[in-house]
């Protein structure tokens, strides 16, 4: 049996880069160029989230099940994150455009970039090339932004991105959502 020596924040993306494919087939490779992670890091993680019964035996599905409780129970206690200062970068949490009518906010969280549009404060992405990764998947950006009201988030911005959250995770993403 395989040594199992914890969750990384990757596995998180990765499973939920997974769930964007819906029903499309995927090759490690696919996963590795659209994360900007290597082909080594992707096969370690899914060793470590087959183990942890997130994936199936043969690493190709998701157990939805199973990625929701740990996302909703375990995830603010494994990956806890504290704001920041105030930087530059991609909305994040409840400034994610998609909360922007459900949760009215002075205070803005971003993941830090550079060239971001938005000013607030810094939210540590799971793993450092997100930003990259979710400029081209707007359904993953929006599943890790979701993430992030949980790790960060008040009871009733925590409701929201569980609601949200179920839904993606739960029904297959239309087409759109994923951009190659």
């Amino acid at each position: 049996m395989r040594k199992h020596n914890g969750m990384r924040p990757q596995d998180i993306v990765i499973l939920l880069a997974i769930v964007t494919y819906g029903k499309k087939d995927w090759l490690i490779k696919d996963l590795a160029n659209s994360l900007y992670i290597s082909q080594s890091e992707v096969s370690e993680s899914l060793n470590r989230s087959q183990v942890a019964g997130l994936i199936d035996y043969n690493k190709r599905r998701v157990n939805r099940h199973a990625l929701y409780e740990f996302l909703e129970f375990g995830l603010p206690y494994v990956f806890p994150v504290q704001p920041g200062p105030v930087v530059s970068g991609m909305p994040t949490a409840h400034s994610h455009p998609i909360l922007k009518d459900k949760i009215i906010s002075e205070q803005f969280y971003v993941w830090p970039e550079p060239a971001g549009s938005v000013r607030g404060f810094a939210i540590e992405p799971l793993f450092k090339k997100q930003v990259k990764a979710v400029k081209e998947n707007n359904e993953l950006y929006k599943l890790l932004a979701m993430v992030d009201v949980l790790r960060v988030g008040n009871r009733r911005e925590i409701k929201f991105a569980k609601d949200i959250l179920d839904k993606s995770i739960f029904h297959e993403p239309s087409p759109e959502h994923h951009q190659d």
